[in-house]
């Protein structure tokens, strides 16, 4: 059979090329063999899969995208996680010349502070007598006898001074001791020579530099010999009524059980509860806090079953807590036996204390003192 011949294949130029026509309709096919429509199908089967193979690429392609994506999110959301939590805790540096407070049971600052003078103003009511627990007459004496009293009792020292006091009355006499006399009256103090040294070089000072008297400035107390910052509190707040804070033992291991601060060293520690308590507090809180040491809360069995301030107290249950045998940890006049000084204020005799026996004299029992 005859076919016609397609336009769209194009005419030859005279010169020999070929021209292609412009976009036409093929001619229909009058009539095609079987092996032109065999021919046909497969290229119509193609294009369909092409079509079919189209949207499959889309979506694999979108599939490949959208894990992608997710991931950036991911990761962005994963940084952006890690990162907020270090913006968020950030805070501003305390001042240096701050020390530093652990307030207890997780407190506020302004919680510590009421907790604090609460605890003080209990105590003011438990001790009412409270007083420095060595004798003394003058500025003079009492600094003598807080350098004697390093390294042991109060109640040694003042059964020691009697004789020193008289014996040596005013710097100007102890100046010009004889070393091993005042080491032969200083013997029971313990640590004798060394205190002897300390005493008459401090007297020796006190003539030389400041004309026979105790100053009344901490710079130039701590310029004595033996005489440091715990030592010059006592003498500026009960001499001369100056306010101190004294840091001795009973008050260091006190204001870190109370959770007062976690300092250590006693001059920190001064620092840190000076912050706590107006200034005119510091003397009375250091007589509290040391009364409160000595009787009750003690080192090793603190008497909790027998505090007054237990509820105030976050060490609450490290000593007895059993009432009636806290009751019988208690110390001097808290459990009836005499306090440390010869010579007590009267307030405390009032209030039931006893004087303190001289050096070789039994110790008189609460019970003794009511029978006689």
């Amino acid at each position: 059979m005859a076919v016609r011949r397609d336009s769209a294949v194009g005419e030859q130029s005279p010169d020999g090329t070929k021209k292609t026509a412009k976009a036409a309709h093929p001619a229909p096919v009058e009539r095609t063999s079987g092996v032109a429509k065999k021919a046909t199908a497969p290229t119509k089967r193609a294009s369909a899969t092409s079509k079919k193979a189209a949207p499959a690429k889309k979506a694999a392609h979108a599939a490949t995208k959208a894990p992608a994506k997710k991931a950036a999110v991911t990761k962005k959301a994963a940084v952006a996680k890690k990162a907020a939590p270090v913006k968020s805790t950030t805070k501003k540096a305390a001042p240096t010349e701050a020390p530093a407070v652990t307030p207890g049971r997780n407190e506020s600052r302004t919680a510590l502070v009421r907790r604090a003078r609460r605890i003080n103003r209990e105590l003011a009511e438990i001790y009412p007598y409270a007083h420095p627990e060595l004798d003394f007459e003058n500025p003079f004496q009492l600094v003598l006898a807080t350098v004697l009293s390093a390294q042991t009792t109060d109640l040694r020292v003042n059964q020691t001074t009697p004789t020193l006091f008289a014996k040596y009355p005013t710097p100007e006499d102890l100046a010009a001791a004889n070393p091993e006399e005042v080491e032969e009256i200083l013997r029971p103090c313990g640590f004798f020579r060394a205190k002897t040294k300390s005493v008459i070089g401090l007297s020796k000072a006190l003539r030389d530099d400041f004309g026979g008297e105790v100053p009344g400035r901490l710079e130039d107390l701590v310029k004595l010999p033996g005489v440091g910052r715990k030592t010059a509190f006592v003498v500026l707040g009960n001499a001369f009524g100056r306010p101190g804070i004294t840091v001795d033992t009973h008050f260091q291991r006190l204001v870190r059980r109370w959770q007062w601060t976690d300092e250590k060293e006693p001059d920190k520690i001064e620092a840190a509860i000076g912050l706590l308590f107006p200034k005119s507090d510091w003397t009375d809180l250091s007589h509290h806090v040391i009364w409160h040491g000595r009787r009750i809360c003690h080192a090793r069995k603190p008497a909790c079953g027998a505090c007054p301030i237990a509820p105030l107290c976050p060490a609450y249950g490290e000593g007895e807590t059993d009432p009636e045998k806290a009751k019988k940890l208690l110390k001097y006049e808290k459990g009836g036996f005499p306090g440390q000084r010869l010579k007590p204020p009267q307030a405390y005799l009032d209030a039931g204390g006893l004087p303190a026996p001289p050096l070789g004299a039994p110790v008189p029992s609460a019970s003794a003192a009511d029978q006689a």
